[in-house]
């Protein structure tokens, strides 16, 4: 079984951990609709994906 030879310093482990935080996600206009959505999803406002209609959105959503 493998075992470390050294501890891990503070700031090594410090460092690995900060490349895990969530990153905002990117938001883009939607071609249909023009309003704001993440990037590669279905949009909310109108349910359009790749210029199909993939969810039916009822009217209470708009």
């Amino acid at each position: 079984m493998a075992v470390p030879k050294r501890k891990t310093s503070k700031q090594r482990k410090h460092t690995r951990a900060a490349n895990w935080t969530a990153n905002a996600a990117a938001l883009v206009e939607c071609p249909q609709c023009h309003e704001l959505k993440v990037a590669h999803k279905v949009c909310d406002a109108c349910g359009y994906y790749d210029g199909k209609q993939v969810v039916e959105v009822s009217a209470d959503n708009k």
